[in-house]
């Protein structure tokens, strides 16, 4: 049970001088829990797509690349934006490729695909932009991310694991 007070003008008082309101969470969460406790997969498969994001990724397969996106923020395996994505693409770092399917306008991603072909990198495609956002552990969204390989790192067997996942989808 939460209780709320606030002063009150007018109104029966209590020995406060405050009128107080019980508020019970369970039968608000109950009433109003599809309006304010989504799951954000359930927000993400609402999302329209562009035909052009191939190949997309299922909801389990987005769950663990939302998991390894946030491992990797915090082992420094992890580059945001399409400009950074770009330069590790170039340069041989990266693993594999996270792309938004709703990037507005797509074309400003859809570069990396054809880089990713060329270097032999998988790519995927996810639903949402501002989800991939949290995951990177930024407040704005982010349409592109690519995820260092570290031989040393703890993350090498969960990344070879999606590597591998990513590589299926492509086929």
């Amino acid at each position: 049970m939460i209780h709320f007070s606030s002063p009150v003008t007018n109104c029966f008082k209590n020995a406060t001088g405050y009128h107080s309101i019980d508020f019970d969470f369970t039968i608000f969460s109950g009433i109003f829990g599809d309006l304010f406790f989504r799951n954000m997969t359930d927000l993400e498969s609402t999302a329209p797509v562009n035909p052009k994001a191939f190949p997309l990724a299922d909801a389990t397969l987005s769950s663990k690349i939302f998991n390894i996106v946030q491992q990797a923020v915090t082992y420094s395996q992890l580059k945001k934006g399409a400009n950074e994505t770009t330069k590790t693409l170039n340069r041989g770092l990266a693993s594999f490729i996270v792309l938004a399917a709703d990037a507005e306008p797509l074309e400003i991603i859809l570069h990396l695909p054809l880089l990713c072909e060329d270097k032999n990198v998988p790519y995927v495609f996810i639903r949402s932009k501002e989800t991939l956002g949290r995951a990177c552990g930024v407040s704005r969204p982010v349409v592109a991310c690519s995820i260092l390989m570290n031989e040393g790192s703890q993350l090498t067997p969960q990344i070879r694991s999606i590597h591998q996942e990513i590589e299926r989808i492509l086929i």
